[in-house]
Formats: structure tokens, sequence, C-alpha cells
């Protein structure tokens, strides 16, 4: 389903399968409005999903003030050193509408660790952002996202929930 583009509207750019699926799991929340959200398709690294923001996304951002965009991705034990990577190429006229967004290693041990499936996780993840609970945001491969999630609770919020 596609978003109103002229309304406040969410995009998800994930890196891969497992992020799009943990992103799919997040529309489960029974609370989520889910016109207002939009998964797009895995980009297939995260060096894609910085290019595709350069190439695809800015414009778009500056085009639709409406629209906040979350990068998912796996940060595969370099958190600081990616945060980093993208944050420069974030333009200051849309940085308050650009999330980065993941674990901190791969989702597959974050899988495991659960014993869920990705669905189920990003199930729970939703319904934490939308009652301001951190249970499993506090996961050691989930909390280095902490200020991130606040940034984009506080935004986006009200939008989704």
């Amino acid at each position: 389903m596609s978003v109103n583009v002229y309304k406040p509207h969410v995009l998800v750019l994930p890196e891969d399968d497992a992020d799009r699926q943990i992103a799919t799991g997040f529309l489960l929340d029974p609370s989520l409005k889910p016109r207002n959200i939009q998964i797009l398709t895995p980009s297939g690294g995260w060096g894609k999903v910085l290019d595709s923001f350069v190439r695809d996304h800015i414009n778009g951002l500056r085009k639709y003030p409406h629209r906040h965009l979350v990068l998912l991705i796996d940060f595969d034990g370099k958190v600081d050193e990616r945060r980093a990577k993208f944050s420069e190429q974030f333009p200051d006229d849309v940085r308050d509408r650009v999330f980065l967004l993941g674990t901190s290693d791969e989702p597959e041990p974050l899988r495991k660790q659960c014993g869920d499936s990705y669905e189920n996780i990003g199930k729970q993840l939703a319904g934490e952002c939308c009652r301001d609970e951190t249970d499993l945001w506090n996961h050691s491969l989930l909390v280095h996202n902490a200020l991130e999630r606040l940034r984009l609770n506080a935004k986006v919020k009200s939008i989704l929930f």
C-alpha cells in the first residue's frame, strides 16, 4: 500500500530481507495506522542504502515536507563508524526527518536470542514504541538506537499510532 505523500507519512528503507521482515512485523501492531507507513524494497547492503538515500530520497524529502525516512541497516559491529558515514550525507534541511536504526551486528543473532521470528520482533518493537516502553529496545543488539528511537518517536508517534 502506498502512502499519501501530501499527508504526514514514514518510508522505511531496509538493507536486506531480514530488516524488511522486522519492518513488516512493525506493521502488525494493531495500534498502527498502516496508511501512514510504507516499507520500500530492500537495497541489498548498507552501502546501497546510503547510495539510495543520496540518489533517490533527498529530493523526495525536499519535495514532500511531511515525509519521514527510516534507514534500517545492519551496523555489522561498526555502529559509530556507520552512523558517522551516514550522518555526513544528511543535508541540514532534511536531517530532522531522517532516522538511522538497526541491529549493532546483524538481525540473525537478535532473532536467535529472542527465539522468535523477525516479524514478531518487529511487532514487539512497534508495541513498545506505541506504549513508550523499552524492554526489547534495551536488548544489547538494539540499545545503541536509544537516542535515535527517542528522536524518531517524538517526530512520528502521532503519525503512526
